[in-house]
């Protein structure tokens, strides 16, 4: 084993097999946080297998080469744990939380779940209707289904844009040999991060998960091309809406790069926190929208600046002038006092997250993925303190320099494709894509 000390209170050692166990020391806490994060997500999936990566991560409960799934709630519900599991882009994530002392015996039935998986066809085929329903779900809210329509606006046919939880036929048809076959190939130990946070000793931790990952196959680190940006326009009428859900945004850097730092402080300057300019304007100044919020999506292949908002059809494009104009101006000019907000806001959203025992998990699991170590929290502070004035405005300059990516689902005119073209043409907007539909 080889052990890396990161900071003061964060290991990171790496198993002979290539697995990493990150032990993250809280002292302060009764409670201990273990998590099993994979490096596979719906981006690593082929179109044929889109939504295979949710599945496996529902189908893991179901029973192990030892215990039923009654068998592994039990075992969790015994010792008070909470359990649970969810699918992303880029990585599945296994979770159990319960007593500090049992830290070691959720690395061992996390272990079990993960590595052990029996898949057997009865649960698949409940399981396969409760994802459906979770599907049907999904396909009726609007801001989701705006979502979807923004990600492919953006990338295309890239897997970073198909939707996590997968379609409907692959849903339908995939097979317990296709899970079976799927977590053999992407389930490696140079794919996966053993978290655990709380009062806990590394090297305690690195033994148990030794003994419940050690025989894992070493694989290769999983890797995807990046995607390439197109910009657009995607709509998408809903019967029974009465309003406009809209996304729309630009591409930004990916982590790899460090002016991601810019975008993230761009998008608190623009849109978080109702003094921020989007909210002052859009909601409390004008009334053009009853929800309305700013994010950069800042992942490993790419990144996304990102405007959402709820709004009546006939404010829809009065909404698309303001925010255009609101992007044209903090592309001129920076004020101060807003970039003071937007510091602080980060800070304090960067220290919760590192006083909650998953949250420092799952960023930190990013960080290795991604860097092959964990940036401490006072690295990432600097890094925003450094960002200056000029290159807060030349990451908006650069993102309106693409053609916009916007999605509008719900209450949607014919004609709304059409309007938003001119508009942005109005606007003095980078044209869009002649193929974009």
């Amino acid at each position: 084993m080889t052990d890396h000390r990161l900071d003061s209170d964060t290991s990171l050692i790496t198993l002979h097999n290539g697995v990493r166990v990150l032990a993250i020391d809280m002292p302060h806490l009764e409670t201990a946080s273990v998590s099993v994060f994979v490096r596979s997500g719906s981006q690593h999936e082929s179109r044929s297998l889109n939504g295979i990566s949710h599945l496996v991560e529902h189908m893991a409960f179901k029973g192990t080469l030892t215990r039923d799934c009654q068998q592994i709630n039990l075992d969790a519900e015994r010792l008070g744990a909470e359990v649970n599991a969810h699918t992303d882009k880029d990585h599945t994530a296994y979770h159990m939380r319960g007593l500090a002392r049992d830290a070691e015996r959720f690395v061992q039935m996390l272990g079990d779940i993960v590595q052990n998986g029996t898949y057997p066809e009865a649960e698949l085929e409940r399981e396969r209707q409760v994802i459906l329903q979770e599907y049907m779900e999904d396909e009726d809210d609007a801001l989701s289904t705006a979502y979807k329509l923004f990600d492919k606006t953006c990338f295309g046919s890239h897997a970073v844009a198909q939707p996590i939880i997968g379609t409907r036929a692959n849903i339908e048809r995939f097979t317990r040999e296709d899970l079976v076959g799927y977590v053999q190939r992407q389930y490696t130990a140079a794919n996966v991060v053993v978290g655990v946070a709380g009062p806990v000793a590394a090297e305690q931790m690195a033994r148990a998960a030794e003994a419940a990952f050690g025989a894992m196959p070493t694989g290769t680190p999983h890797r995807v091309a990046p995607p390439e940006y197109r910009g657009g326009i995607r709509a998408s009428r809903l019967p029974g809406y009465s309003q406009s859900h809209v996304v729309l945004g630009f591409p930004t850097p990916a982590l790899h790069d460090p002016r991601h730092h810019a975008s993230v402080l761009a998008a608190a300057l623009f849109g978080e926190g109702m003094s921020s300019p989007l909210l002052d304007q859009v909601r409390e100044r004008l009334g053009l929208v009853y929800h309305a919020a700013c994010s950069a999506d800042v992942m490993e292949l790419c990144g996304q600046f990102v405007i959402e908002a709820s709004t009546v059809p006939e404010h829809l494009e009065p909404l698309l002038v303001t925010v255009m104009r609101l992007l044209r101006e903090h592309a001129d000019a920076t004020n101060p006092v807003g970039l003071e907000r937007a510091r602080n806001q980060i800070v304090v959203r960067q220290l919760q997250n590192q006083e909650r025992s998953f949250g420092r998990l799952e960023a930190a699991a990013q960080d290795v993925f991604v860097y092959g170590r964990v940036r401490p929290g006072a690295e990432l502070r600097a890094c925003l303190q450094e960002v200056t004035p000029a290159q807060v405005r030349d990451a908006f300059a650069q993102m309106l320099a693409c053609p916009l990516a916007l999605a509008i689902a719900g209450k949607v005119s014919l004609a709304t494709k059409d309007r938003v073209r001119a508009l942005v043409a109005e606007a003095g907007g980078t044209p869009l894509p002649s193929d974009a539909a």
